[in-house]
């Protein structure tokens, strides 16, 4: 049984990358005509419809696509249910419907569950129906490469042109709730090219940008990197305006200084975290809404966890998962991760 077989696969807990990533460019060519692709997947499966999987089916659905879903959460499944898009009750009910299936999770475990566990992607025999399972979850680069591994052992039950065996991409996003909300989402691929090529169409319905990063797992690597520069340019520009107001300057001078001058980044320009200098962000609406503290937590424990299994020296993600750490302990995990400027630097609000 694939379900076995698979999680056989992932007791393999110290294989070779370079022999993962190389085994890539081994698999089946496929066409890359982009009007080819855009007829060639009709069928499209989405498991996770949290803040950013609802928005990305409802994306989805207005290019066109076949949408079949599953959650956890039933209300949610009801709501798209009464908008005529149809649910099933397990992972694997969804990959029977699918010629794509893309998995939105919190979790490294959830997606690992959603694949190998009971009634799972990959549950039942050895030949599943999807041609190409896509995961945009934030979830560590090597468990994304052991599950990609499972999937490379499966066979497809119905064989398409060229395209002989099942593939699998990870393909996280950046852009948070409103990138998705406006289908203006980029997303970081890993994984075989040609299925990369062939996958685009679909990711251009939910999103403006997508990157092609290289072989399985690069594409969770590139989110975990980004998230990391992230977290600490906003605890340094957080750092530096609170500072500022101490020595007398108002945050709008120092921002006005900032976005001129050498220390312009995307946390003073796009993402201010004063309260009053910035209309449209979460700062603006008492951090509110965004991209929760307790996500930036997890993500910057993914990049620790990865930088020690590589032996890579990161002094930053320790000191920037500490302070996460205390203002999640705080009671802050649910406010926009640019609240450290107010909970932990006790910046002032601009008046």
């Amino acid at each position: 049984m694939a379900i076995r077989r698979a999680q056989a696969l992932l007791s393999i807990s110290k294989f070779k990358t370079s022999f993962v990533l190389g085994s890539y460019t081994r698999f089946h060519r496929f066409s890359s005509s982009s009007s080819q692709h855009s007829t060639q997947f009709q069928n499209v499966g989405f498991i996770g419809l949290g803040n950013m999987g609802s928005r990305m089916v409802n994306n989805l659905v207005k290019a066109g696509f076949n949408v079949t879903v599953h959650d956890i959460n039933r209300d949610v499944m009801k709501m798209f249910t009464e908008m005529g898009v149809s649910a099933r009750e397990t992972p694997y009910e969804v990959a029977q419907d699918s010629q794509v299936v893309i998995t939105m999770l919190p979790s490294s475990s959830h997606v690992m569950d959603v694949y190998t566990g009971t009634n799972g992607l990959l549950h039942g025999d050895n030949a599943i129906r999807p041609a190409l399972l896509i995961d945009s979850s934030t979830i560590d680069p090597q468990t994304t490469r052991k599950i990609s591994l499972a999937v490379s052992h499966c066979n497809l039950k119905d064989k398409r042109d060229n395209w002989e065996k099942p593939v699998m991409l990870d393909a996280p996003v950046s852009g948070g709730v409103l990138a998705a909300e406006a289908a203006t989402l980029t997303f970081m691929v890993g994984g075989p090219k040609d299925a990369y090529l062939a996958a685009r169409p679909i990711l251009e319905s939910m999103g403006r940008t997508s990157i092609y990063c290289g072989g399985s797992g690069n594409g969770s690597a590139a989110k975990i990197c980004n998230n990391l520069a992230m977290a600490v340019s906003m605890l340094g520009t957080s750092e530096a305006l609170a500072l500022g107001q101490s020595l007398g300057l108002s945050a709008t001078t120092l921002t006005d200084v900032l976005n001129t001058s050498s220390g312009r980044c995307w946390s003073s320009d796009k993402y201010n975290p004063v309260p009053g200098v910035m209309e449209g962000v979460p700062s603006s609406r008492d951090y509110d809404g965004g991209f929760a503290s307790k996500l930036m937590a997890k993500d910057l424990n993914l990049a620790a966890a990865s930088a020690e299994e590589v032996g890579h020296k990161s002094a930053l993600i320790s000191k920037a998962q500490e302070i996460y750490k205390k203002m999640c302990e705080d009671g802050h995990e649910t406010k926009d991760f640019s609240c450290v400027f107010r909970h932990f630097y006790n910046g002032k609000d601009e008046v």
